[in-house]
């Protein structure tokens, strides 16, 4: 057996995670300005169609690009994530949206990290500890300092709205969390395949149970190309990227820069007013996601280097087994070069009488 010193972890791994997680707000931050652009920019009341046109052309766009489409038991994961992740969770946004003010409508998605974190700790094996329930309540109450006003009003359809598209974007996080993507496949396909999905079940309801505008001017067209190039195409690029870099919950942490983003973007172009309350709960948002990525430590390097590919569970044994033997200052390269023992010295041969 060889003694060498053990490996040193990088010094860079920290600030590597600090990048990851800036790169991947940005996606959620993005989306918090779809209100105002929404409200200042698109036909009034057509959530079903805004959703549309945010995830088919940008889909279409990424399969066109690429050319690469599911192959065997991805067409069923494609399938289920691309519901997940767009085309029920936009749809239900919208309808939470429509039915509920902003501040309430994003108090109710604040309960996505709690969903993400049972899942997670079903299907990921993660383990549930105290600081991340602390971080939840944390958001929570950020978030309904935040956003939440004195005249704002509940109702039903618009909270049920809120929860299950909630559970929707956190089964989507833990579920690609789990199976990563395809080997040899790109973001760009695995983004695009997503998107595509999301917007062919859209479309029909879209059809069916939304009159189409009579006219559109520029501005509308301008605001469709914003949510379908800015809004979905980038930003999921950057999303997914992020998911796969990132442990499921502290990915699910950097949501909370959307409603973050709108307040910002609303006191910027809307005229509205930020109090003491609202910085204070813009505080708490913060800490909430430095305590969730705190909380969670830094990725391993398979993940830095973009995160696992399809179903790789061999490289994470022999990372596990590095691991546990570096902390002994052994070289794993000694546990699979041969033994070094003593040559066997040569037996006499059989004398007259031997039997």
């Amino acid at each position: 057996m060889i003694l060498r010193p053990a490996p040193q972890e990088p010094a860079v791994t920290d600030r590597r995670l600090v990048r990851i997680s800036l790169l991947t707000a940005l996606a959620p931050a993005v989306w918090g300005s779809t209100y105002l652009v929404t409200t200042e920019f698109l036909p009034p009341d057509r959530p079903l169609l805004a959703s549309t046109l945010r995830a088919l052309p940008a889909g279409l766009i990424l399969l066109l690009l690429t050319r690469v489409l599911p192959r065997g038991i991805w067409w069923v994961r494609a399938t289920v994530l691309g519901v997940l992740n767009i085309g029920a969770f936009f749809y239900f946004l919208f309808l939470a949206a429509y039915h509920l003010p902003g501040g309430v409508a994003a108090l109710v998605m604040t309960v996505q990290p709690m969903i993400v974190l049972l899942l997670g700790s079903l299907l990921l094996g993660a383990r549930i500890r105290l600081l991340h329930i602390g971080a939840c309540a944390l958001a929570a109450a950020g978030v309904a300092l935040l956003v939440l006003q004195p005249q704002a009003a509940l109702d039903g359809v618009g909270v049920l709205a809120g929860l299950l598209g909630a559970a929707c974007m956190a089964s989507g996080i833990v579920l690609t969390k789990r199976w990563g993507r395809p080997d040899g496949v790109s973001l760009l396909a695995f983004t695009g395949w997503q998107l595509t999905v999301g917007g062919l079940v859209l479309l029909p309801v879209t059809l069916l149970g939304e009159p189409l505008p009579e006219r559109l001017t520029w501005t509308n067209v301008g605001g469709f190309a914003y949510l379908g190039i800015i809004g979905a195409l980038l930003a999921y690029i950057v999303w997914f990227n992020g998911i796969a870099r990132l442990p499921a919950l502290a990915a699910s942490f950097l949501s909370f820069a959307s409603p973050l983003c709108a307040t910002v973007l609303g006191y910027l172009f809307m005229g509205q007013t930020l109090g003491p309350l609202q910085l204070l709960g813009a505080a708490g948002v913060v800490g909430a996601v430095v305590l969730a990525q705190r909380g969670e430590g830094a990725p391993p390097a398979s993940a830095a280097e973009g995160g696992r590919h399809g179903d790789d569970e061999e490289h994470e044994h022999e990372h596990g087994r590095h691991d546990a033997v570096s902390g002994l200052g052994v070289h794993p390269a000694s546990l699979t070069a041969p033994p070094t023992v003593p040559a066997p010295r040569p037996v006499p041969p059989p004398g007259p009488g031997s039997a």
